[in-house]
């Protein structure tokens, strides 16, 4: 039909002009420096953790195993911490990236949403609201943790290994 075609024409030229209007007004990220921030910010934070763990080990005497697990609970702490007193929204303000280091990110995201409805209450606001983010993260990571180990023990069934 001869009015499909217009038709065709005047979205692709829509398109066409959003496009142009989404270059003219978007502003430009500079790739580079952020690049260089979250590397520098998510190194720092792996640094952090990795002071823990020598603290845990040397000074406190740890074994690896504890250490471990000390500076993972340490980590989720500091990162809900610095959620609730709003200073690691700033830090990612210019770390970008870099603050999505899984178990401080992880923490954050969690964190986030219980903030930001506390003024709804303990139920319906922060515990209602503390898992939207991270929720799903939890659903899929462990459903998948659980099929690749069901997948690791028929392995180690069938082949013996």
């Amino acid at each position: 039909m001869p009015g499909g075609n217009n038709q065709n024409k005047d979205n692709s030229g829509y398109k066409k002009d959003y496009q142009d209007y989404i270059e003219k007004t978007s502003p430009k990220s500079p790739l580079f420096k952020d690049m260089i921030m979250a590397f520098l910010f998510g190194g720092a934070i792996c640094v952090i953790g990795q002071a823990f763990m020598n603290l845990y080990k040397d000074v406190l005497n740890m074994d690896a195993e504890n250490a471990k697990i000390a500076v993972s609970v340490t980590m989720v702490f500091i990162g809900a911490l610095l959620t609730g007193l709003d200073i690691y929204p700033k830090i990612a303000k210019y770390a970008g990236a870099g603050t999505i280091v899984p178990i401080t990110g992880f923490a954050n995201s969690v964190a986030s949403p219980a903030m930001e409805f506390k003024r709804e209450g303990l139920v319906l606001g922060m515990s209602a609201k503390m898992f939207v983010v991270a929720g799903p993260v939890l659903v899929y990571g462990i459903t998948s943790s659980v099929v690749v180990g069901f997948i690791y023990w028929l392995y180690k069934i069938l082949i013996g290994g």
